[in-house]
């Protein structure tokens, strides 16, 4: 299982990050997603590599905005 760190912007709701959720749940090989609505952060579990534009392009399907990666690492 490979985890990703992401950061978006102009959620504000649960149902914000439902939204989310559902379009990252979308990409082939993600099997969970967590969304923290008041920092943006976003980790997405897969099975495999997440290509970058896709991920832009869910989050984006979504209604918001897709800032880049962020490191998990404490």
């Amino acid at each position: 299982m490979i985890e990703h760190g992401y950061t978006v912007s102009g959620m504000s709701c649960g149902h914000c990050a439902q939204s989310v959720t559902e379009e990252l749940t979308a990409l082939p090989g993600v099997t969970e997603v967590d969304v923290d609505v008041p920092t943006g952060r976003v980790v997405v579990r897969s099975g495999a590599t997440l290509a970058e534009d896709d991920v832009r392009s869910a989050v984006e399907e979504a209604g918001y905005t897709y800032e880049g990666p962020v490191s998990l690492v404490p």
